[in-house]
């Protein structure tokens, strides 16, 4: 058993699976380097990024694969789960080494893996599209922080670009300390320094940040969530089950309530 240390990047992933190929390396391991521990009497790999064998890689996939399973494979990458990024690696052998249309066989255990991490990932692209809450700050640019379980910003980009066209804005992942801004013309990515002067261990900005209007906004809100709650008709566990606590804090109308 060989272990292949890589740096966690896409990138990184596809040339493992190219460079197991060229080296014929049958049984592997892939670890990603910030959970490595070398070991005396490991046969180790380290797996050096490169764009050209990624890129025959991905082709090679695209070829072999239907476009949702190009997708899904894309998706269970950004779970940054350890040991879906080796679920992804044997899937792609999986899918190399037999002919066309292996990822039908949900009786392989790597295509299961794959399919239930996209789910999860797509559970999460959906409920950040459905919590996210804009506060406008003093500059007129509108800012979320965020904390998803997974890297799903790249998945929601095109979805608030759609949307907001109108009005610059922040999603800041404050997890992974990068973001995306819209400046009305292009999403871009941000890292965390655009955002330092913002306390990220806080939800709600402070006042002096805040748009003058932006508290009588919240507070417009809260209401109007309140007069449309019906409380006979609550039903908290399944209100948690569609809206889960973690959530609140991002809420304005939990305000309180966590």
């Amino acid at each position: 058993m060989t272990t292949y240390v890589f740096d966690g990047s896409f990138e990184g992933l596809l040339t493992a699976i190219f460079d197991s190929y060229d080296r014929r390396d049958k049984m592997v391991d892939l670890v990603w380097n910030k959970h490595y521990q070398p070991s005396m009497l490991a046969d180790d790999y380290t797996v050096i990024s490169d764009s050209e064998k990624a890129e025959r890689v991905w082709a090679g996939l695209g070829k072999k694969l239907t476009q949702k399973w190009g997708i899904m494979f894309y998706k269970a990458y950004l779970s940054e789960d350890p040991h879906t990024f080796k679920d992804l690696f044997n899937f792609a052998h999986y899918i190399f080494d037999n002919p066309q249309g292996a990822e039908s066989n949900f009786g392989n255990s790597y295509v299961m893996a794959v399919s239930k991490m996209d789910r999860k990932v797509n559970r999460e692209k959906h409920r950040m599209k459905a919590f996210i809450r804009f506060q406008k700050t003093a500059d007129g640019i509108y800012y979320c922080p965020v904390e998803p379980d997974f890297n799903v910003l790249p998945l929601i980009s095109k979805f608030f670009k759609d949307r907001y066209t109108d009005q610059q804005w922040i999603i800041h992942d404050i997890k992974r300390k990068y973001g995306l801004f819209y400046n009305l013309h292009t999403v871009e990515e941000i890292t965390y320094e655009f955002v330092a002067n913002i306390d990220i261990t806080k939800t709600v900005l402070p006042a002096a940040l805040q748009d003058e209007k932006e508290a009588l906004a919240s507070l417009l809100w809260k209401d109007y969530f309140n007069s449309t709650n019906i409380p006979a008709r609550k039903n908290m566990k399944l209100h948690i089950q569609h809206v889960p606590k973690r959530y609140w804090k991002y809420l304005n109308e939990k305000d309180g309530k966590n």
